[in-house]
């Protein structure tokens, strides 16, 4: 999955204004934090899930969805600030409130890619 994200990332830097990257071991390095950082996200929202999960009643489902949209909203600023103090000026999210929406643009499309490739490879195990 590292290799998707660095091919994401730097088609984002050579395509896209609103995305910098210095150098391909810069990219190296962001797509490995990314990856860890998407992973850590995604546990972090199992926890939410599994907690609301059995509880009977709407309030909990209601909970459930409200937790998961503030675990992945609140943890796109979060990694957009640990790119920013792990890279500084070599990785650059620019353009609309501060970079967010780029930033959140290029997690989208990785996420999209990595379901896309994961889904291939499991039908061509079929």
């Amino acid at each position: 999955m590292v290799l998707i994200d660095l091919t994401v990332l730097n088609l984002f830097d050579q395509f896209w204004d609103y995305v910098f990257i210095e150098t391909f071991l810069i990219s190296l390095l962001a797509a490995i934090l990314l990856q860890v950082l998407l992973k850590v996200t995604i546990h972090l929202e199992h926890l939410a899930a599994g907690y609301f999960k059995d509880k009977p009643g709407v309030k909990p489902k209601i909970y459930r969805g409200l937790s998961a949209w503030a675990i992945l909203f609140v943890s796109k600023i979060v990694s957009l600030e640990l790119i920013n103090i792990a890279f500084g000026k070599s990785v650059l999210f620019t353009g609309p409130v501060h970079g967010l929406v780029a930033f959140i643009t290029v997690v989208t499309v990785i996420l999209l890619t990595e379901q896309a490739f994961s889904r291939l490879y499991h039908s061509l195990g079929k």
